[in-house]
């Protein structure tokens, strides 16, 4: 865990108002109030996540929906991790018959023009 000096000097051209800015937005979410806050390992890379977007020039109005579509992503990828895991603890016979299964239900959206509508999804 890391305090609220100790976050605003990991980040050199990061100013108090801006880093205040941040917490108001909700774009890191600390524990404990202001002046006191404590920011756990995930905020203190939110905060790293955030100034990498600002430097691409992702203005005020647009990272808040950068932020939740990558939140997303990131969500999508913890499930996919674990769907890995739970595949991997089946028996070799049910991975396999998993692997066919997704390679025939994928083989019609390999092309561009793949309209899941239309293959009854």
């Amino acid at each position: 865990m890391m305090t609220l000096n100790e976050l605003r000097r990991s980040f050199a051209d990061l100013d108090a108002a801006e880093l205040d800015r941040w917490i108001d937005n909700r774009w890191i979410r600390p524990e404990g109030r202001p002046g006191a806050y404590v920011f756990h390992e995930i905020d203190v890379a939110r905060a790293h996540l955030v100034a990498e977007l600002r430097e691409l020039a992702i203005d005020d109005e647009a990272l808040p929906l950068v932020l939740s579509l990558l939140d997303q992503l990131y969500g999508v990828r913890r499930q996919m991790k674990l769907l890995h895991k739970a595949i991997n603890a089946q028996p070799e016979e049910v991975r396999r018959a998993f692997l066919v299964a997704v390679r025939a239900s994928a083989a019609p959206m390999d092309g561009a023009d793949a309209d899941p509508e239309r293959d009854g999804a």
